[in-house]
């Protein structure tokens, strides 16, 4: 047991510290404005970094800890080496886990197991002379969970709460020369149980660990107020100080440019307040984030905080920033890195962010903790509007069976609430924090309720949310602390309904929705056509920003993504944490494409096309058009006939624009004109260069159709029928095709002796589950989906003259067990061209539910590797998850078809395709067309390759091309945590036909 002579804090919810200096907001003191302004933490005297190599020893228990490894004296040369900040899961220490609801210990709270594993950390560190003089503190900005700090032998200190910063004053056990530092981690502690979030378990001292070295008197925190005139012309800051005795304080604002707009100075003495006023100032939003510099200078030290002015507030039930509705169209971010974990570096933050602006994200949720402090001085400049989330979510209590146990409980509102303090000091100043939130999924009582309260007496600029508190959860019903209602997965049918309801008076905000996880999202129209509607609506957060994959490899070299389970972490939740819009290295999944067109600051609507009137409507709530340039071009089956620019757009926020583009239009024609309008970028921006895509729109343009050109194979050529037995073979010209009567479906397509069928047809319901299909396709397994094999009544040759035969089959779709699935027939025709004809009918059994989709699966050969088709492209759609794609004429290979989902599932089908040719490199293959528009895919897995695999490695490529010609595909939604597809997108019909062409060709002859 414990043996260690300092006490066990880590089960005693009377201590979340021991030692550490109250909260503040975050700086770094500088000498001067010039490196205060540039924000290299390096570049300050005042500074010094511990980040680097620490010595570092791992115990699975604390219990076998030596009780001297603090002391001076402790020899720790044969410790391993471990870079610090880092996480020490990724390192080869301990279990990597991922779990999600479901606590990793036993539920017994404030209990943890008593083998708590722990990581030691020594290091010596010199101290500058320069310092002499100075008190010194220790800042550690993230340690997960709990740590002890030892300084050349002496106790120092004990915090917990992993996302937020501990700082400690240190000078009393420093001296001048070499110094050692000792730290031990734990793995859990108390706070573990409020720490429940949806991620893999890291530990270890995870962001930055540094020296401040601090004038005798400082100024220890500052609270930026501001206070903006009703109609936003003059603004006065309140610098509100916290000094550690008395001095002499000056205050400067600089603009964007560097120009000192006010000053003001005073002597202070312990807490006192400095106010600049400013005429017309500019505001900041997520759209314009103009920051002032406030300089704050006390001795010697210089304090740089940017500034945005800038209002939030509801008013009559609308979310609101400087006075105008705002959309908040966001992601949820964890912080993750397939390699280092936790531990997120700088350019990485910035590629995020970089990311989500070049797809029109304007908002992120810190889901569910504070981010770094480096981040959020990202967003002030990058321009992103920011619910900060305290680090709170004990979701595993829900299992115990009372998602309130400790919500209600007063022993615990000390540690619920130091978490809301923590987070507010720390990140006040920031612009872009919007709003305020209590955690996440941890019940709702009385120690919620005393965080919103806290919170909203210390920081009344910005409102307050907290998701917990939606009545269905019948928690404690006093909500009046909180200035939005919020949901997860809310149906677009119930947000609708609240935006209705008058006795809804606060805003809605969709903290989670459309759930990101694999081939998806499929919603994301539906709710944004509603969100637009009302202004009650406030927009929300799609769950979420990236897929949690941790990059590893097999045993033979082989590199992926792994994920719950796959080291063996009990218990799991599996793939749930690959569900996101981008992938673990950050390439967009075909669902953040979706994302983009459906929240783009732009709208593009035809008035008039045979005159090219246009309607743009300026969705941006601050800046008009003015950045945006106008391409469109205007194509006939596929090819460019006309294009054009229009650069001088000044449509203002929330305004419309009439345009007119000046293309030409046949008065008829045999091809089908398109025309595609596209808002670019003028000029480069932070984030994006010039002539990035914005917004875009495509129309199908009014031109009469002509008479279609002669064809010159006319189908009058005869046909030769040779039968033996059930075997039927179809010899033309130039082709030669079999048909069994025994299966009902042709076994053989070929023309000029090139054989392009190497299995027999198929028809098909199955389809490799998407994630988002994880909960109906239990439905589906049940009543045999998955094993539906056919069944042949009857098969006849109905037709035949000397230029055409036609076969007439009566056949059943079902699995083992269950009654068949569908009764169809199926009439196929070859004429004298080669070309084969189908016609099929099916009536599905009345009870079922929703079919994944219903086609035709053909097996070509070895060498079909190119792909041609009209449709939508050039990646993924499905019938709720297309508005990213244009239609066109698109040429690819089959690899490029493929979507390489980290969980293999549905990828890669193009909804509404007009004609597809699937061929050699010479061109040699199949075309295909329909009367109306289908599915089509092509790849080199079959769906129960996709099905039977559970990383993408596993995959066996087949050498031959399999491809799905489809009546119709169900959507892809997003049940996989949110609500159930909606009936539109659902193959749901009783009865239907289907009929598509098979044509063989040679491309070069057409």
């Amino acid at each position: 047991m414990w043996a260690m002579n300092v006490e066990k804090y880590w089960e005693d919810l009377n201590v979340l510290h021991i030692n550490r200096e109250e909260p503040r907001a975050y700086y770094i003191p500088y000498a001067d404005n010039e490196s205060a302004y540039e924000r290299k933490r390096g570049r300050s005297p005042y500074y010094q970094t511990l980040n680097g190599s620490w010595k570092f020893q791992y115990h699975p228990s604390v219990n076998t800890v030596q009780d001297d490894f603090y002391k001076e004296g402790a020899d720790v040369s044969g410790w391993d080496h471990l870079i610090v900040p880092s996480c020490w899961q990724v390192n080869g220490y301990d279990q990597l886990h991922y779990t999600n609801v479901n606590y990793p210990i036993p539920c017994d709270p404030p209990y943890v197991p008593n083998d708590n594993p722990a990581g030691l950390y020594v290091r010596e560190f010199n101290i500058s002379g320069q310092w002499d003089g100075k008190e010194k503190y220790v800042v550690f900005e993230g340690v997960n969970s709990c740590f002890y700090l030892w300084i050349n032998g002496a106790f120092v200190g004990y915090s917990q709460g992993s996302r937020v910063p501990a700082e400690f004053l240190i000078t009393p056990y420093l001296r001048s020369g070499r110094n050692r530092m000792a730290v031990m981690v734990l793995k859990w502690c108390d706070g573990t149980y409020l720490e429940d979030q949806d991620l893999w378990r890291f530990s270890g001292i995870f962001r930055d660990v540094y020296m401040l070295a601090r004038e005798p008197v400082h100024i220890r925190d500052l609270f930026n107020r501001q206070q903006l005139s009703a109609d936003g012309r003059q603004a006065e800051l309140r610098c509100e100080l916290d000094v550690t005795g008395q001095t002499d304080v000056r205050a400067e604002l600089q603009d964007a440019e560097g120009r000192t707009i006010c000053e003001a100075q005073a002597r202070i003495d312990g807490k006192g307040v400095l106010k600049l006023e400013v005429e017309e100032p500019t505001l900041w939003n997520a759209e314009q984030p103009y920051l002032y510099s406030l300089y704050v200078t006390g001795g010697k030290e210089v304090l740089h905080i940017s500034v945005g002015f800038r209002t939030v507030a509801v008013q009559a039930g609308v979310f609101t920033i400087n006075g105008k509705a705002v959309k908040l169209k966001g992601v949820n971010r964890h912080d993750s890195h397939p390699e280092l974990g936790q531990t997120i570096p700088v350019h990485h933050m910035i590629k995020d962010l970089m990311l989500m602006k070049r797809h029109n994200v304007n908002t992120i949720r810190t889901s569910h903790y504070p981010n770094d402090p480096r981040f959020l001085e990202l967003c002030d400049a990058y321009g992103f509007y920011v619910v900060d989330e305290a680090d709170l979510e004990c979701h595993g209590v829900l299992r115990a069976g009372d998602f309130h146990m400790l919500s209600k409980n007063p022993d615990w509102q000390p540690s619920f609430v130091e978490r809301a303090v923590r987070m507010v000091e720390r990140d006040k100043n920031h612009a872009s924090i919007v709003m305020w939130s209590m955690g996440n999924e941890s019940g709702y009582d009385i120690n919620h309720i005393a965080m919103a309260e806290w919170t909203k007496s210390r920081d009344a600029s910005r409102p307050v949310h907290y998701e917990g508190a939606a009545p269905r959860y019948e928690g404690n019903p006093n909500t009046e602390c909180l200035d939005v209602d919020s949901h997860m997965y809310a149906t677009v049918d119930y947000i609708e309904q609240y935006a209705r309801d008058e006795r809804s008076t606060k805003p809605l905000f969709l903290c989670e929705y459309s759930h990101a996880m694999g081939n998806g999202p499929g919603d994301l129209k539906d709710y944004w056509d509603v969100i637009y509607r009302y202004p009650k609506l406030m927009g929300g957060c799609v769950w979420e920003w990236c897929d949690h994959g941790i990059r590893t490899e097999t045993k033979e070299g082989v590199p992926f993504f792994a994920y719950g389970g796959d080291f063996g972490d009990k218990p799991n939740d599996g793939n749930f944490c690959i569900d996101g819009l981008v992938s673990p290295d950050r390439k967009p999944h075909t669902g953040l494409l979706e994302l983009k067109k459906i929240i783009a600051p732009i709208r593009i609507e035809a008035d008039c096309l045979e005159e090219g009137s246009m309607t743009i409507t300026n969705l941006y709530d601050f800046v008009d058009l003015s950045h945006v340039s106008i391409n469109w071009k205007v194509e006939k089956d596929g090819q460019i006939v006309e294009q054009g620019e229009i650069a001088n757009i000044d449509t203002a926020p929330h305004a419309s624009q009439t345009v007119t583009l000046p293309y030409r239009l046949p008065a008829a024609s045999s091809g089908r004109y398109l025309l595609t309008v596209s808002c670019r970028l003028r000029r480069d921006t932070l984030w994006a260069e010039a002539g990035h895509e914005l917004a875009f729109e495509q129309f199908k343009l009014p031109v009469a159709e002509a008479g279609l050109p002669h064809n010159r194979a006319t189908g009058t050529s005869s046909i030769q029928v040779e039968r033996e037995g059930a075997q039927v073979r179809v010899i033309g010209f130039d082709f030669e095709h079999a048909f069994d009567l025994s299966t009902g479906t042709f076994t053989g397509i070929s023309k000029q002796g090139v054989p392009m069928l190497q299995a027999p047809a198929a028809f098909g319901i199955w389809r490799a589950p998407t994630d988002n299909d994880r909960n109906i396709k239990h439905k589906w397994m049940e009543e045999g989906y998955d094993r539906a094999v056919p069944h042949v009544y009857r098969a006849d040759i109905t037709e035949q003259t000397e230029q055409a035969i036609e076969f007439t089959v009566d056949f059943s779709l079902g699995g083992y067990i269950k009654r068949p699935i569908l009764h169809g027939q199926s009439v196929w025709r070859v004429d004298g061209t080669g070309e084969i004809a189908m016609r099929v009918q099916a009536r599905v059994r009345e009870e079922l539910v929703f079919l994944p989709r219903f086609g035709l699966q053909l097996t070509m050969p070895w060498g079909t590797e190119e792909v041609e088709y009209f449709g939508l492209g050039p990646h993924e759609s499905y019938i709720d998850k297309r508005h990213s794609t244009k239609r066109g004429k698109y040429i690819m290979t089959v690899d490029e078809m493929f979507e390489n989902y980290i969980m293999p599932q549905e990828n890669g089908s193009r909804y509404e395709t007009e004609w597809a040719v699937v061929s050699n490199e010479q061109g040699m293959g199949l075309k295909f067309t329909a009367p109306e528009a289908f599915s089509f895919n092509a790849a080199h897995y079959t769906p129960e390759d996709l099905t039977a695999a559970t990383h993408a490695h596993q995959l066996v490529k087949r050498r031959e091309t399999i491809v799905h010609l489809d009546y119709k595909m169900s959507g892809v939604g997003s049940n996989s945590c949110g609500p159930e597809l909606l009936a539109p997108y659902r193959l749901d019909e009783k009865e239907f036909e289907f009929r598509l062409t098979i044509k063989p060709l040679f491309k070069e002859d057409e």
